[in-house]
């Protein structure tokens, strides 16, 4: 969890900014800047989590491009160019998971967590806004996505030479996916939080929902091999269009041809990014208690 007793206890949230403010807004933003030194710490220091949301995408780059080398490569043309190495081919949807780790997993279960073990209700007896907690707690979740990413990124073209995009409207188009992929993560974490019942049963509730997503949603397993009964449940889910946004920064162009609908559909892929972003507010909003309800 990457808020733990030490950053409840000791936060300066819980005595200084706020109070003095009144609850300005200059107060209450100091004091979620703050907070962010206070939950990059925690997180650090938490080896299960910095394993399950940080370094797994990683690791399961390695696996499937150690594990499909022998494959060859894939998507080539007719003419027998433009092929692409398995890793190469994972790498978007990787890129997507780590995102969708970081937001919804890590965040559902470290909030679960601290509600279920009253440090919440602890901060919530504070002058603290709930604003400049969740300040805290999306700006480590934008900072540590950014770390993986480059993580990532370094290590598929180190360990496995792949080539990134080299045309700046590539990166264009990827600096609004990740910008919406991570805002409307980060909210779906949040959200999600109010699922588990203790903290005991955080990670059994969030796991599940998480891994099946992955696996229907073109990370794992290429999205044209599902069934379609099963392809249209993915895309009533956001991984699904932010795995096929990745795709559509990392991959070739021609290889668009194989997306439902033969196109990688950006207009969609923001439309339902952003009809989750907005899901995802109301949810934090209409659930969200500084103590759990019995």
């Amino acid at each position: 969890m990457s808020a733990t007793a030490a950053s409840a206890a000791a936060s300066p949230m819980a005595g200084t900014p706020a109070r003095g403010s009144g609850g300005s807004a200059p107060g209450i933003l100091r004091a979620g800047l703050s907070a962010i030194g206070f939950e990059l710490k925690a997180y650090v220091r938490s080896p299960d989590t910095v394993f399950f949301t940080f370094l797994f995408p990683v690791l399961m780059l390695g696996i499937f491009g150690v594990a499909f080398d022998s494959m060859g490569e894939v998507g080539a043309k007719p003419d027998g160019t433009g092929g692409i190495s398995m890793a190469a081919y994972y790498l978007p949807g990787l890129v997507a998971a780590g995102i969708f780790l970081s937001g919804v997993q890590n965040l559902a279960v470290d909030i679960a967590r601290e509600k279920s073990e009253g440090w919440l209700r602890r901060l919530g007896a504070t002058p603290v806004s709930p604003v400049s907690y969740f300040i805290g707690k999306a700006g480590m979740t934008l900072i540590t996505s950014l770390l993986q990413l480059a993580l990532l990124l370094g290590f598929a073209v180190v360990v496995f030479q792949v080539s990134l995009p080299s045309e700046p409207a590539q990166w264009a188009r990827f600096a609004w996916i990740f910008a919406l992929g991570i805002v409307t993560m980060t909210l779906l974490g949040i959200a999600l939080s109010a699922l588990p019942r203790s903290s005991r049963s955080a990670t059994a509730v969030v796991l599940p929902i998480v891994l099946l997503l992955q696996f229907i949603s073109g990370v794992y397993l290429q999205f044209s091999m599902l069934p379609e009964w099963l392809q249209n449940i993915a895309s009533a889910f956001p991984l699904k269009w932010l795995a096929q946004g990745m795709r559509a920064v990392f991959l070739p162009e021609h290889l668009q041809a194989a997306e439902a609908g033969g196109e990688w559909n950006l207009g969609l892929v923001a439309i339902m990014l952003g009809v989750w972003l907005v899901v995802g507010l109301v949810l934090s909003l209409i659930t969200f208690r500084w103590t759990r309800r019995s």
